[in-house]
């Protein structure tokens, strides 16, 4: 603990003037160095941050937090699984759904497709596919009138839009006298969705449940049912407890299972980014080890009178602690006053700053998000700062000690 003359005389040494203006200079980059490091961290995590939390809302728009199937892939007694959950108290809603591949073809524009069979009145309750819609509604799908609607990058490729007609032909085909016939059914476009992802904007076709069944062959069956749950990270623990309430002979999947490798991609990204940013605030710790080094030789004289007035070693080394630690302080101080505005303000400033120069920082046609978004966690913002500090106090440790090692005879012999 340090003691009152202590942190008065690191506090008067970090006010003074340095006779040598060298040193003064290492201590301010040292100080712009940790507020660099600190203020980029913020941002960049921020940043980083707020990517994933737009794919995952993007993802899991399209996609159900889980899905409940059985072993053969197909669900027949859909409507008693969903009476047996709908008191669980983590599911907030459910939906049927059926899912097969198909292609699309629109004159001589072809395309392979996801074909997904829905009911309009509980899409709604899963997905935010309904409130992505560029033209038409979901409730436009009704049970035997075929109707379809596309992702926009999908219309694009087969240059089909509301009002057109499209063949879908799936992978079942009908036996007849001469042979296997492809299955074909006609399906007049109702809507086009644009969810800002290519995986599903490309690939994605909605349709009724009903019609769905009637093209694949499905009968009474679906492939399964969509839930949304109350809390998306727990999803795992809440899919096992499903499983348990329902039995082995149902498969329970979530969405962690399904893009677990992407959203590692993320996590590993986020890591290294914070790893390489991180080395700037190391910089500036080192800067603050050669800034107290030349500080202690530059105060030799001081630290012998210091000494032969009754200071103990202890409290010489205490002093120069003190000293770096408030430049490590200053520099988390400002780091923070500059990341953390300008981390909540991003999704304003970036807009201003491409106006002014006349730029496009992510251009829509080449990027699946055109705006950089920004979601600030208080933890990342309180480790970055703990982490920078610690090594600010690790970084006085061995210019503190070489100056409680100096002799007052030594130091005053040519004085």
């Amino acid at each position: 603990m340090f003691r009152p003359k202590e942190l008065f005389i690191g506090l008067r040494y970090t006010r003074a003037k340095r006779r040598n203006h060298f040193v003064s200079f290492i201590s301010l980059t040292s100080i712009l160095g940790v507020t660099l490091g600190v203020a980029a961290l913020i941002i960049v995590l921020s940043v980083m941050n707020g990517f994933e939390l737009e794919m995952r809302n993007r993802i899991l728009g399209m996609t159900a937090h889980a899905t409940v199937s059985d072993v053969t892939g197909k669900l027949s007694n859909w409507q008693a699984v969903a009476k047996e959950l709908k008191d669980h108290e983590r599911i907030e809603g459910m939906a049927p759904y059926i899912n097969n591949e198909a292609m699309l073809n629109n004159g001589r524009r072809v395309s392979g497709a996801l074909v997904r069979g829905v009911l309009p009145s509980e899409e709604d309750n899963v997905s935010k596919v309904g409130g992505s819609m560029v033209s038409g509604t979901l409730n436009e799908l009704k049970p035997g009138r075929y109707g379809i609607i596309l992702g926009s990058a999908l219309a694009n490729v087969l240059g089909a839009y509301e009002g057109d007609k499209v063949t879908l032909i799936t992978p079942q085909a009908n036996f007849t006298p001469i042979g296997a016939v492809p299955r074909l059914r006609r399906f007049t476009v109702v809507g086009v969705f644009e969810v800002g992802m290519a995986e599903f904007d490309r690939s994605t076709a909605i349709i009724h449940l009903e019609d769905a069944k009637k093209v694949f062959s499905f009968k009474n069956n679906i492939s399964g049912l969509r839930l949304k749950l109350d809390d998306l990270f727990d999803a795992p623990m809440i899919a096992a407890d499903i499983t348990g309430k329902l039995g082995e002979e149902y498969w329970v999947s979530d969405w962690t299972k399904r893009h677990v490798n992407f959203f590692r991609a993320l996590k590993m990204e986020k890591t290294v980014m914070f790893i390489i940013l991180f080395l700037i605030v190391a910089v500036a710790a080192f800067n603050i080890v050669s800034s107290l080094v030349m500080t202690v030789t530059d105060k030799q004289s001081d630290i012998a009178i210091l000494r032969t007035i009754g200071m103990t070693p202890r409290s010489i080394m205490a002093v120069f602690m003190i000293q770096g630690t408030i430049i490590g302080i200053l520099g988390v101080v400002l780091g923070l006053g500059i990341g953390v505005p300008v981390a909540l303000n991003l999704e304003t400033l970036i807009p201003s700053v491409e106006a002014y120069f006349q730029v496009d920082f992510l251009p829509c046609d080449v990027y699946y998000i055109c705006d950089l978004p920004s979601d600030l966690h208080t933890g990342d913002t309180i480790g970055i700062s703990l982490i920078a500090l610690a090594l600010s106090f690790l970084a006085t440790i061995y210019p503190a000690w070489r100056a409680s090692r100096i002799q007052p005879i030594d130091a005053l012999r040519y004085e």
